[in-house]
């Protein structure tokens, strides 16, 4: 009788014990579900759009129907009295090169005037040959305000797309001169154009926008451009003339060197920010007065080649550059004869004459 009462109360216990197991699990689910009724849903984060194309001038992602269009190429003033300039900063390429009277002028490349907010551009200045060349080996269309004599020749005889704020026609109508920069900087310094102005004439149909199948713009790019083996430089003196010298101060931080002149920070006049650039290519060639010129123009070799010096990632190698025709870009090659590869991004260009221009590196 013992055992049979004591076989019933162990069968109530394990009874009761079940079901408080059952009734924690219902708890516990019931808990759960609450729980997972209010919180909140996992939301994975969206890939950032990166276009599918490439800026042939600077390896960077754009968008590809702007590929294969003709790049444009603005001539600015770099006076002293000029600055700021308006717009460097979103050029894809800087050519800064002697003009007379040891004063510069600068050459702004911008492989797209769509889908960018360019803005206003200036101010604009006049042409000479070796700018023209420049622009020819880009295969671009050349903005520009007037040229000396030998210029406009070459423009009538190269057959060069251009628009020009002095002698144009109803090119001229995308220049103004600004009221401001007229009255505090005089009237050489005033003409202005505009990214939009330039667009908007380019798409009436005045010239071919798109280049020739037959035309290769070869210069390759890396995400790091920083030379192998390459010299520490992270100060960049170079001295164009007794009137100027532009500096070139390497920023960790940015990955870029930061432009200066005339003893102060290179800012741009739209952003009010200093200019910020990759890749720095300091080219050596001859440059000398044209023989009887009363206003003392230069002539400047850029067919050819020669030596120079490339800096990025705040290192530098010597390098040779080539260049078959007006027609065809620069080649940039190191010492040992093998292609250079630039880093991604925008690119300045000085050139210097390779027996007066003087380089600092630290």
């Amino acid at each position: 009788m013992k055992r049979i009462f004591s076989l019933l109360c162990a069968a109530l216990i394990l009874l009761t014990l079940s079901a408080c197991g059952k009734a924690e699990e219902s708890a516990a689910s019931s808990s759960a579900s609450a729980v997972s009724a209010f919180a909140p849903a996992v939301v994975e984060e969206p890939e950032p759009y990166v276009p599918s194309g490439t800026n042939p001038l600077t390896g960077l992602p754009m968008e590809p129907e702007y590929e294969n269009l003709r790049p444009v190429a603005v001539m600015l003033n770099n006076l002293k009295a000029a600055q700021p300039q308006l717009g460097t900063s979103l050029a894809d390429i800087i050519y800064e090169v002697p003009a007379e009277g040891g004063i510069t002028r600068m050459m702004a490349l911008y492989q797209t005037l769509e889908g960018e907010s360019v803005g206003t551009l200036g101010s604009i200045r006049s042409s000479r040959p070796y700018y023209i060349e420049l622009a020819l080996g880009h295969d671009a269309l050349y903005v520009h305000a007037g040229g000396s004599p030998d210029a406009y020749s070459d423009i009538a005889a190269w057959g060069v797309d251009n628009m020009d704020g002095v002698n144009g026609g109803s090119d001229a109508k995308i220049f103004w001169r600004d009221a401001d920069r007229r009255k505090t900087m005089g009237y050489e310094h005033s003409m202005l154009t505009s990214g939009e102005n330039i667009l908007g004439y380019l798409t009436a149909g005045h010239f071919r926008t798109e280049h020739k199948s037959n035309y290769i713009y070869g210069q390759k790019f890396v995400e790091d451009g920083t030379p192998p083996n390459g010299e520490t430089a992270e100060h960049v003196s170079v001295k164009f003339s007794q009137y100027k010298t532009g500096t070139f101060d390497y920023d960790a931080a940015s990955g870029k060197y930061l432009v200066g002149q005339y003893g102060k920070e290179y800012v741009d006049g739209n952003t009010g920010e200093q200019v910020g650039i990759t890749n720095l290519l300091v080219l050596e060639t001859d440059i000398s007065v044209i023989s009887g010129d009363t206003y003392g123009r230069l002539t400047v070799k850029t067919i050819g080649k020669g030596d120079g010096a490339y800096f990025c990632g705040g290192k530098s190698i010597p390098i040779h550059w080539s260049r078959l025709g007006r027609n065809s870009p620069f080649v940039y090659t190191t010492m040992g004869n093998i292609p250079l590869n630039l880093g991604q991004g925008n690119s300045y260009v000085c050139i210097i004459s390779s027996k007066t221009g003087v380089m600092t590196v630290s």
